[in-house]
């Protein structure tokens, strides 16, 4: 198989257009929603429901959320509160992956051409590519494109 290549994205800051035309430009297939609360009503056209119908109208993409992926609560808040650096958070919350094992919820296929969603518009200080990096690091051939 050639390089595996694995999308992320945040919805923050980005119209519907411009989120919903990214996945369509890059051919991604599956969009892996890896917020811990995917319902809440800042989430705007990224609430579950609406993603779902959206995704498959517009992009014919599907979708599936996996909040093993996610921070716990209590690491999200430390880090929001500025209990503890952006160091520490990745410490923790690659210990957290190692933890849940999470080399094994997806395959190396399922993340072709899959999209990691989260809300962050950057992915520099975003759990995604922390996700991103830990798939990298467990499988062979995976290239990251940030979109």
């Amino acid at each position: 198989m050639n390089k595996i290549k694995l999308f992320t994205m945040g919805f923050t800051k980005k119209n519907a257009e411009t989120f919903f035309e990214k996945l369509k430009k890059f051919g991604a297939v599956k969009l892996i929603d890896i917020r811990l609360n995917n319902v809440s009503q800042l989430a705007g056209f990224t609430k579950k429901d609406d993603l779902i119908y959206f995704l498959k109208k517009i992009c014919t993409c599907d979708y599936m959320h996996e909040p093993l992926l996610a921070p716990t609560k209590e690491i999200l808040d430390a880090y929001k509160k500025k209990e503890i650096t952006w160091a520490e958070y990745e410490k923790r919350f690659n210990d957290l992956l190692i933890s849940r094992k999470a080399h094994t919820l997806l395959s190396v296929s399922e993340l072709h051409m899959a999209c990691l969603l989260c809300s962050e518009p950057t992915p520099d200080k975003c759990h995604r590519r922390l996700v991103a990096e830990f798939f990298k690091r467990s499988f062979e051939d995976i290239e990251i494109i940030h979109l």
